[in-house]
């Protein structure tokens, strides 16, 4: 994954943020609107592309185009700023291969262990029981 160039290909759209505010919401856009385009992009390869597409299939539009907006800030840098980090976050976290699990068998110890305290708490539960005459 080559970042510099995904941040060339990167679209901004800058909208009003929604929500309570005074005058000056109505005037300025500050909100920001991250749009990337997964499969036209350079930065990635094709099976980064692939496993992207797959993993994110939730969050792509029909043309395979992610979205991401953000109006945290008051600043339009600032929200700018936090869609890129938020987008190679959300990358990074996708293209992560998952470990291999590696099947392993309890010890002998330890199914003893176990044993004996299935044993202790069955005597424990017999003893309980009105005695049989």
């Amino acid at each position: 994954m080559n970042t510099s160039l995904i941040i060339s290909e990167l679209k901004f759209k800058a909208i009003r943020s929604s929500g309570a505010g005074g005058q000056h919401v109505n005037k300025v856009s500050s909100k920001i609107e991250l749009t990337f385009d997964i499969m036209a992009s350079k930065g990635c390869t094709d099976d980064e592309k692939l496993r992207l597409s797959q993993k994110l299939s939730s969050r792509l539009t029909k043309s395979g185009i992610l979205l991401l907006q953000c109006g945290d800030s008051r600043s339009q840098h600032r929200n700018k700023e936090m869609a890129i980090k938020r987008l190679f976050s959300i990358l990074r976290a996708n293209l992560q291969k998952p470990k291999k699990r590696k099947p392993t068998k309890p010890s002998k110890s330890t199914i003893k262990k176990r044993m004996e305290a299935k044993q202790k708490k069955s005597l424990k539960k017999a003893n309980r029981r009105k005695p049989l005459f």
